[in-house]
């Protein structure tokens, strides 16, 4: 089975945040293996990229609001074509702060859900089902809500 790991700064501490990611981490469970990994916020920008460097594998997709926006059908394409070449792509969702330059350097992808800035845990719970939706475009089946 495919992987996709997702490492992001702070926990889902929110609980609509926490039920909302729950519930589409069970989802994909049908589709791929995820593991999330969560980073303790650090007291410095530069502490947490380096947390997130050690634990990133190629190819790593950034979640960056100067990213390039995608729509729902293109992050499909984008999981389907890194999975026809590696079996793990990595997701990373920075602090409170963003990251730092050396985390955009080594990220194969920038990518966006829009120009609007979103809290860590919402972009999580977003990115989680847009992960899901994503699953369901490259399988050729509805979406279920």
């Amino acid at each position: 089975m495919k992987r996709i790991k997702i490492v992001c700064v702070g926990k889902a501490s929110k609980a609509f945040c926490r039920d909302g990611i729950n519930e589409y981490l069970k989802r994909l469970k049908g589709f791929y293996d995820v593991t999330t990994v969560e980073i303790p916020e650090q007291p410095t920008v530069k502490k947490e990229c380096d947390e997130i460097i050690k634990r990133v594998v190629k190819p790593t997709v950034l979640l960056d609001v100067g990213g390039d926006v995608v729509s729902s059908e293109e992050l499909a394409d984008l999981v389907r074509t890194e999975h026809e070449r590696f079996d793990e792509i990595t997701f990373v969702i920075g602090g409170a702060s963003g990251v730092d330059g050396r985390v955009r350097e080594i990220s194969d992808r920038r990518i966006s859900f829009g120009r609007a800035t979103y809290p860590h845990q919402i972009a999580r719970l977003i990115l989680c089902e847009q992960l899901y939706r994503a699953a369901t475009i490259i399988k050729g089946i509805p979406y279920h809500k």
